[in-house]
């Protein structure tokens, strides 16, 4: 027979929900009375009298009175202002009760409070959780699906290899750089050349946004920086890859407003970890930045990102292989030919060329028409 287990998550809303309801039933309990002999107030001051009371507890509507030989009975409460010190002077010992305001108060306040820190910390704890960044070990891409880049390819190659065999490298004296860094406009392909790196290197692929690290809540950047290298460490050999870097690797203002405290924190936590390790642990970290100008100078100083890189706008050889590339599954007509594209994309990231060709194609499609065509890459122009 088939065993049915419980979810790690259904089993904590279970646990949840019964802790719920023992609090519940104990607020019903705190609500009855307990069924104790209701007497004369004559009675009791005959016991009094008799020097027999031991105890009186006070209650709203109600004094609960104990015996000396264990006897408890319930006298209605005459609300006298000196009943408690002729108890007093009899040696009684005198107690109050709350109230049942007081104690409906007390238990919503105690529920209230459970309500939204149970809510808190599930916040807390998607914020910081550790599937937050994701360990890629097949990206699916090599350096034969980037276009260009050709020196950029050789010298990171020879990082990957370090990264692979740290202890020879070691040996001879070569320090692996612990960081790179990729300057250029959006859409060149610097996403794209991570990916294929760690796809060319066979190493593992954390992938990483600005986004990531910025929350409503101030010190949970830190948090996840330091989640992020944990991770790379113990995924070793890791690429760590940073996309839109000056989100969070601006230079520091002390100007003391909140978001500049949690930036300026969240960058004195990546020095901290750049610092941290050592480059026999196989970890690399590439950084991708619009503009290098903005960020922090200690940040990509000597050390840290040693090396730095510019991913151009593609050239005009570098261009035909783009539309050639983007070409592939798509019909045209016989106007359009790879030179006449790569001169009409001059100036074009690759992101901007295949964003034209595809719309050419869509323009064609409304036409009713099976293939696109000059004209057509023409109109698409227009429209970016």
């Amino acid at each position: 027979m088939r065993k049915f287990s419980l979810h790690p998550r259904n089993r904590k809303k279970k646990l949840f929900g019964f802790f719920v309801l023992i609090l519940i039933a104990a607020a019903i309990a705190l609500f009855r009375f307990s069924k104790t002999e209701i007497s004369s107030y004559s009675k009791f001051q005959t016991d009094l009298k008799a020097k027999s009371v031991a105890a009186v507890l006070f209650q709203e509507e109600n004094l609960e009175i104990t015996l000396k030989d264990g006897t408890k009975y319930i006298v209605q409460n005459p609300d006298s202002l000196s009943l408690k010190e002729e108890l007093l002077l009899n040696d009684v010992k005198v107690s109050n009760s709350k109230s049942m305001n007081e104690t409906i108060s007390l238990v919503f306040d105690l529920l209230f409070y459970l309500f939204f820190f149970g809510i808190f910390f599930v916040a807390f704890r998607k914020f910081i959780s550790p599937n937050t960044f994701k360990v890629v070990r097949k990206t699916g891409v090599v350096f034969s699906d980037v276009i260009g880049m050709t020196q950029l390819k050789k010298d990171m190659l020879q990082i990957i290899e370090i990264m692979h065999k740290p202890e020879f490298y070691v040996q001879q004296g070569i320090r692996m750089p612990k960081g790179v860094l990729l300057e250029g406009a959006p859409g060149n392909g610097k996403t794209l050349f991570a990916r294929a790196l760690a796809g060319e290197g066979k190493v593992n692929f954390i992938p990483a946004k600005a986004t990531d690290f910025q929350s409503m809540f101030m010190a949970i950047g830190p948090m996840k920086v330091k989640l992020l290298f944990k991770k790379a460490r113990k995924n070793a050999p890791c690429i760590v890859f940073i996309d839109e870097f000056d989100g969070i690797g601006t230079k520091r203002n002390y100007s003391g407003s909140a978001i500049e405290t949690e930036n300026t924190r969240i960058v004195t936590a990546l020095l901290n970890e750049l610092d941290g390790f050592t480059q026999n642990q196989g970890v690399l970290v590439l950084a991708a930045t619009n503009s290098r100008k903005v960020l922090d100078e200690a940040l990509i100083r000597a050390g840290r990102f040693d090396a730095k890189y510019v991913v151009p706008f593609p050239n005009f050889e570098m261009r035909k292989e783009l539309v050639s590339k983007f070409l592939k599954s798509k019909k045209f007509d016989n106007d359009v030919s790879l030179e006449i594209l790569a001169k009409l994309f001059d100036g074009f990231c690759s992101a901007q060329i295949e964003s034209v060709i595809n719309k050419a194609a869509l323009i064609a499609s409304q036409q009713k028409c099976e293939s696109f065509s000059l004209q057509d890459i023409h109109s698409a122009l227009k429209e970016v």
